[in-house]
């Protein structure tokens, strides 16, 4: 799950993360109003961010400065409704309906910092970059020796000489170094105690007046530890997120939409994964990813199917289906139900192995539905990528 960037910050300063002070704004009026604090002769500008779930928002307009509280409120009425296109919205881009009112700082250098949880090791890796305010992906492609990098061990944490061997790598300063160490201290205290899978600081900044404070903050969460979350759980933002996913989610489904033509509906994401390349290898593409897990119930796969049919992009279906847990013959069970539900309009085409497997065949073929059966799953992927033309 993703927090919006004022969110994450307010999460951060609770683990002693140093941050801006900032106020969230949904109308102009409570721009200006947030401006008005923060703009005084000590601090003569501020910062109107917008609020969406994308990286980029600065090269595409999305973050702009004001020196007085009725610039900070034409910004605002500028961005409120405004659809930001950034490299990780996509084409059709995000609607901002919400800006960050943030104090300006006196910005001496931008530097990277990010935590995550690196697979092959099993252990939270903290990456640091000279480069900030550079996505660290277009750093790893052109100097990926400007990435530093620190493994944690989970018995004993981030300890400080880790902390300072980064300091140092980055260039700071060496009467900043013990305030280098805490903020990577802090941050790594909240990213545990909050089951974080990512948190990115770009850039983190040390100011003119030799402070270390994270100017940008992105944060996500592992969904399965959410039960223990509840209020960053209420911090979802439903609007930033694909509907369908959002319909998915509530039937525990595991849905992501993808661009192709191709529906799939498939059980474990091993063999989802494994469907939607041999539709690629066939010369189709994929419409979606959906697993359905091993223990779903007819009400499940009725949703599963319904959610597929309602893609308009999609031209024909996929059914995969290896039952262990999952038997055929209540997959069998849940296509029929949302077929006479929703209808079939394109070609379906399924492919069962596993548990009750003559079942569930037995089922789709006395359904009267047109079905297009297959035993191999390269079979499965040729017929349902011809069954397009």
């Amino acid at each position: 799950m993703n927090i919006h960037e004022y969110q994450a910050k307010q999460i951060l300063a609770k683990y002693g993360v140093a941050v801006p002070k900032g106020k969230i704004a949904f109308t102009p009026a409570e721009a200006e109003e947030a401006a008005r604090e923060f703009l005084n002769e000590a601090n003569g500008v501020c910062v109107v961010k917008a609020q969406i779930h994308a990286g980029g928002r600065g090269k595409a307009g999305g973050v702009k400065l004001a020196k007085t509280k009725d610039e900070a409120a034409n910004i605002a009425r500028e961005l409120l409704g405004k659809v930001l296109v950034t490299h990780q919205t996509g084409p059709q881009g995000k609607e901002v309906k919400k800006v960050y009112v943030e104090e300006g700082c006196g910005i001496a250098r931008e530097l990277y910092l990010g935590f995550v949880v690196d697979r092959s090791t099993q252990r939270v890796a903290l990456m640091a970059s000279s480069e900030g305010g550079v996505e660290i992906e277009e750093v790893a492609a052109r100097s990926p020796e400007k990435i530093l990098k620190e493994f944690v061990d989970p018995a004993v944490g981030l300890q400080a000489f880790q902390a300072r061997k980064l300091a140092f790598g980055l260039g700071i300063d060496k009467a900043l170094v013990g305030k280098a160490v805490k903020f990577m201290t802090a941050l790594y205290n909240a990213f545990v105690a909050s089951d974080c899978s990512m948190a990115e600081i770009n850039p983190l900044v040390v100011t003119k007046g030799g402070d270390i404070i994270a100017l940008d903050a992105k944060m996500s969460f592992d969904d399965n530890a959410l039960f223990r979350h509840k209020d960053i759980e209420g911090m979802r933002d439903l609007d930033e997120e694909d509907p369908k996913e959002v319909a998915a989610s509530r039937f525990n489904l595991n849905y992501v939409a993808l661009d192709g033509t191709i529906g799939c509906m498939v059980n474990g994401a091993g063999l989802a994964m494994a469907t939607m390349d041999m539709i690629k290898l066939s010369g189709g593409f994929p419409a979606n990813f959906l697993d359905v897990g091993g223990g779903a119930n007819k009400e499940q796969v009725t949703a599963a199917f319904k959610l597929i049919m309602s893609d308009e992009k999609v031209k024909a279906v996929l059914v995969n289906i290896f039952g262990g847990i999952m038997r055929c013959d209540i997959i069998a069970e849940g296509i029929i139900a949302a077929a006479k539900e929703v209808g079939i309009k394109v070609p379906l085409v399924v492919r069962l192995q596993g548990t009750n497997v003559e079942q569930g065949r037995k089922l789709l073929a006395e359904s009267g539905l047109n079905i297009i059966t297959a035993e191999k799953m390269d079979e499965a992927a040729q017929k349902v990528v011809a069954s397009q033309k």
